[in-house]
Formats: structure tokens, sequence, C-alpha cells
């Protein structure tokens, strides 16, 4: 049995221990049949073309966890942000963990999916935003739609804001010999409401890990969202983030996604600005070695006139690693005055290392301002000599051309502490001491 059938098979089974009766098990069945009918994609979609998954599709994941797991909060604090205080929604192989995790109902909800999804409580809101910017035909969206269960359920009201960020972070411990994990997050950001968030998935555990996520985020009028992704897994961990973004007018919306470790990962990160006077921000620093696999796959749709958006990914490929950007901008005939920047600068320190990368523009207004571009290369052999010259060994040398590369990705960074903690992702990364905080 194929990854494929055994995930059909094992819906069956997920959809018997769930309340058929509720409105989201028709959205599920219908999620289901759209993956039933495409499958997994295939290099032979333009949008896969450098990114393959059949070797995951060999592996026999287990769907559901068969027991339930913990951990000490010493075990695990590295992976937290402990430099602040923060919400915590924690999740140990799939299943919420209390001890670890700290949620909230005062003024905001900060807690589960599942409650969401079966409490009637919710039930207005559920029916308003869960799967309505999802997409209902990319299949592995439709697939985690399908499995949709538990993750992260954040509601921040009317002109309020969290008294601190959230994180949200999946563990997988090993219990399983190989484990499938499908997260789904929603985010509803009322208007002149804020908030900021930290995700994170990692595998304490040498055994494969694949998690196929889905996040959806809507930004009302006025609403800010500031939103980090670290990926730094182990190389036993794949990850397949898709994220979709709704904005209303006056909104801004700024994800930042650093991608630093595991086996592959694809991000799809989707902006759809349904408003005029939106402000859309997208950066990623990725630094890649040994095997490892990143695509970066971002869309930004100007629909209303009078919008923003920017784009800035910096890769930095060394060893065998392959690393693949698509970057697409829509801008609608109505869509006037959009000013859009994208750029994607690459580094290859390795010559066997890849990088594939496919800027595009698609305009229909003729009163815009939009420019896209790409540059790989190698590090300046003039500036690297310049710095040995004053006394410092080429390693470092090299690690503060690479820092001074990533640094205009960092420079927008709003919280200190995840400043300071990518300033030594960074660092590790590239096997040096810097004593210094860019």
């Amino acid at each position: 049995m194929d990854l494929k059938e055994k995930l059909i098979s094992s819906f069956m089974a997920f959809e018997s221990n769930v309340d058929v009766e509720h409105p989201v098990h028709d959205v599920r069945t219908e999620a289901m049949k759209n993956f039933e009918l495409k499958g997994f994609p295939s290099k032979k979609e333009e949008a896969w073309k450098y990114t393959s998954l059949n070797n995951l599709q060999k592996v026999d994941f287990s769907i559901f966890p068969k027991e339930e797991n913990t951990l000490e909060y010493k075990e695990v604090k590295r992976y937290f942000l402990h430099e602040i205080d923060t919400y915590k929604i924690v999740f140990i192989d799939g299943i919420y963990s209390s001890y670890l995790s700290e949620t909230t109902h005062d003024g905001v909800d900060i807690c589960l999916m599942s409650s969401a999804l079966t409490k009637e409580m919710y039930k207005p809101v559920i029916d308003v935003y869960f799967n309505k910017v999802a997409s209902k035909d990319e299949s592995l969206t439709t697939l985690n739609t399908a499995f949709s269960r538990e993750g992260a359920y954040i509601y921040i009201p009317k002109n309020k804001m969290p008294k601190k960020p959230v994180e949200i972070i999946h563990f997988a411990t090993g219990n399983e010999a190989s484990l499938m994990l499908q997260p789904r997050n929603l985010v509803i950001v009322e208007e002149n409401a804020e908030v900021q968030i930290i995700e994170r998935h990692q595998s304490l555990t040498t055994n494969e890990v694949l998690t196929n996520c889905v996040t959806e985020i809507f930004a009302a009028e006025n609403a800010i969202v500031d939103y980090y992704k670290i990926q730094n897994d182990n190389t036993a961990a794949s990850l397949i983030d898709n994220t979709y973004i709704d904005q209303k007018s006056k909104s801004v919306v700024k994800v930042h996604t650093f991608s630093f470790g595991g086996k592959l990962i694809r991000n799809n990160l989707n902006f759809y600005q349904n408003g005029e006077h939106i402000d859309s921000t997208m950066k990623g620093v990725t630094i890649l070695g040994d095997k490892q696999h990143v695509d970066h796959h971002t869309l930004v749709h100007h629909i209303e006139p009078n919008c923003e958006s920017h784009q800035d990914y910096k890769g930095i490929y060394g060893e065998n690693s392959t690393g693949v950007f698509n970057g697409k901008i829509i801008v609608d005939k109505i869509a006037q005055k959009t000013n859009a920047f994208q750029q994607n600068n690459n580094i290859l320190i390795s010559d066997k290392a890849t990088i594939n990368t496919k800027p595009q523009l698609e305009i229909f207004a003729d009163d815009v301002k939009c420019s896209h571009g790409c540059t790989i290369g190698q590090l300046d052999e003039d500036a690297l000599f310049y710095l040995q010259s004053r006394g410092i060994p080429k390693k470092e040398a090299m690690a503060l051309l690479m820092y001074a590369f990533a640094n205009n990705v960092l420079a927008s960074v709003r919280i200190q502490e995840v400043k300071a903690r990518i300033n030594k992702l960074i660092a590790k990364k590239l096997g040096v001491r810097l004593g210094f905080d860019l």
C-alpha cells in the first residue's frame, strides 16, 4: 500500500471517530475527494518542477500516533523563546501538551483548533473563516483539510493585542518509526488589532517525520500581523508549509521565514490583498548544507489599488544542497498605483550546490511600480581579501560577508529576542563565533 492509499483508508477511520453531523464533516469529505483525485504533486507540474516528493511517498508513515508521549520542559527549553514570556501552544507527536502550554481567553482566544471545531461557542467564527482562504485545489492543502483536527486557534477581537507574543511549537519524539503530522492553524485578527506569532516544527528523533501544515490568516482593516517561521529541524524531518493570508484595507502583514535545517522544506506563502492601502511583506534567509532542499514558493495577488508588497529572500548554499525560489506577483487591471518589489539573491559556496530561481510578474494595470530580480554568485573575492589583510581569518571573514549579505532581512525583525536567536542560529550554521549582533 503506497502513502496515498494509506491516507485514503486512514481517512475512513478518522471520520468514524469525529462527529459526522458537524458542518466541517462535509468540508473534510469534499477535501479528501479532491486529494484522491489529484494525489501528491509531481515534477510534471510546473510549480513542483524542482522538488520531488517521490522518496517521501515510499516511507511507511504512521498517520496517527499509537500512544501519547510526554516531555519535560528542561528537555526542550532551548527550542522555546525562553528569554521573554510568551503564550505557548505546544503539541507532542500531534497531541496537545497542556503541561508545556500556556493558553488564554483573557480578552483574546489563544487556544486549540480542536476546541474551535467542536464547541458550539466557536461555530459562528468557524463558519465565517475556516477553509475560506485555503486552496480547494492544491492537493496537499486539501489533504490537510481532510484531516484537519488539531493545531492553533488564535482570535484577536477588535482593538485588542495579546499581552505577549504567541509561540506555536510542534515536537516529534520518535515514538513511531516514521510519523506524518497534519496541523491546522487559524489566525483571525480583527479591526485595529495586532498579534506577534513564532512558529516552529522540531523533531527530537532521527526517525522520519513528515509535517504537512496549513495556516489561514485573516487580517481585518488596520490589523497588524507579525509572523516568524523558524525552520531548523534535523535532517530526518521534512516540512510542507502552506500559508494563506487574506488582508483587508490598511492592514499590515509581515512573514519572516528562516530556513536552516530539515531534509526537505517546501514553503507555499500566498497573500491576497482584498482592499486598499495594504502592506504585505515576506522576507527569508536560507542557509543550507549537506543534501538539504528548500523550496520557497510565493504569491502576492494585488486585487485593489494603492497597495504595496515587498519580497526579499536571501540564500546561502553549500555542499550538495538545493534551493528553489519561485515568486509570483499578480496585479489585477483595477489595482492601479500598486508598488510591488521582489528580490531573490543567492550565494553558492560550493560548486556542488544548486539554486533554481524564477521571479515572475503578471501585470494587467498600467499605472504601477513593479520590479523583480534575482542574482546568483559567490562571495566577493576582493572583499574577502580586504578582511583577511586586516588580520581576520578566512573562515570568520567569509562569515562576516555572509552576515552582511543577510542583514537587511534581519533588520526588519521586530522582536529583539527572535533576532538574537536567529543570529545565533546563523553563526552556528556557518560554524563561527562572532562577537556582535546585527
